[in-house]
């Protein structure tokens, strides 16, 4: 890949790798809104394309893996990002292709992995012989990665209940994957607590409240995507964190509903006046 000098213009785009949910509730669109939101350019490759609405997923098809690869080299060879979030990725060939891009960036440039496995509704969105070539290839090669509490049990290879095991399971992943960090999110939970660990030591539980409201699509979408923001301002893993959760949050509140069932956030609320 060719490197340009002009760090300048490159140092607020953020590429978002990840699935297209036609009602913009999840996947690129709403990494797209998030990142504008926070005051960054986002970038995108679609890895697949699905049949959704606020209702759930009624079929996934993954994008072909050699446009895939040239959509990727294209955009870094003249918007390289600063960071990269990565969502549903489909099956093996498209994993693959995301690692091999993921090699050839600097290591120091973020890199937030959310391991979309299913949809909230209850579809398979990654293929199961994609599993093994994710966590051989890919996660190795994020810098975070913020599971819900099923895909961290799919991760883990078992369940894990109470706030030790949670938190010496993530010590034990984040080890496996050489991470810098995770965030455990359980937005199911009562009350809704998140977990974050980090390599230097460093960990921390996020209270948080349940909201009253149907507009809950996309929360995880939204929330890997603010914290890649966070990460990239400079803020440390656990204030990026927080930050995130903050604006998810709001964003919930401030929806107006839309759709019949688990409708879209209200992502730009950060740009109201």
């Amino acid at each position: 890949m060719k490197q340009r000098n002009d760090k300048e213009g490159e140092s607020r785009v953020l590429l978002s790798i990840a699935g297209h949910d036609p009602g913009s509730g999840a996947g690129v669109t709403a990494d797209l809104a998030t990142f504008a939101a926070h005051g960054f350019f986002g970038t995108s490759c679609i890895s697949a394309l699905t049949v959704q609405s606020t209702i759930g997923v009624q079929r996934v098809q993954a994008m072909d893996a050699s446009f895939l690869r040239e959509a990727l080299l294209c955009l870094q060879d003249d918007l390289p990002p600063a960071g990269v979030k990565i969502g549903m990725l489909g099956n093996s060939e498209i994993v693959g292709i995301v690692a091999e891009y993921l090699r050839q960036l600097d290591p120091e440039i973020p890199v937030v992995v959310d391991p979309v496995l299913r949809s909230s509704s209850g579809a398979g969105l990654l293929h199961s012989d994609a599993m093994a070539r994710l966590r051989t290839e890919l996660l190795p090669r994020a810098s975070w990665i913020t599971p819900n509490m099923a895909e961290f049990a799919v991760l883990l290879g078992r369940e894990i209940r109470g706030k030790t095991e949670i938190e010496d399971a993530a010590k034990d992943l984040g080890t496996e994957f050489g991470l810098r960090g995770m965030v455990v999110t359980n937005g199911e939970g009562l009350p809704p607590e998140d977990f974050v660990w980090q390599t230097s030591g460093a960990q921390s539980w996020l209270p948080g409240e349940h909201i009253a409201t149907r507009a809950t699509h996309g929360t995880g979408c939204a929330f890997s995507s603010a914290l890649l923001c966070g990460l990239v301002a400079g803020l440390d893993g656990t204030a990026a964190a927080k930050a995130a959760k903050i604006y998810v949050a709001e964003a919930m509140r401030r929806a107006v509903p839309r759709g019949a069932g688990r409708g879209p956030m209200h992502l730009l609320w950060r740009l109201e006046p």
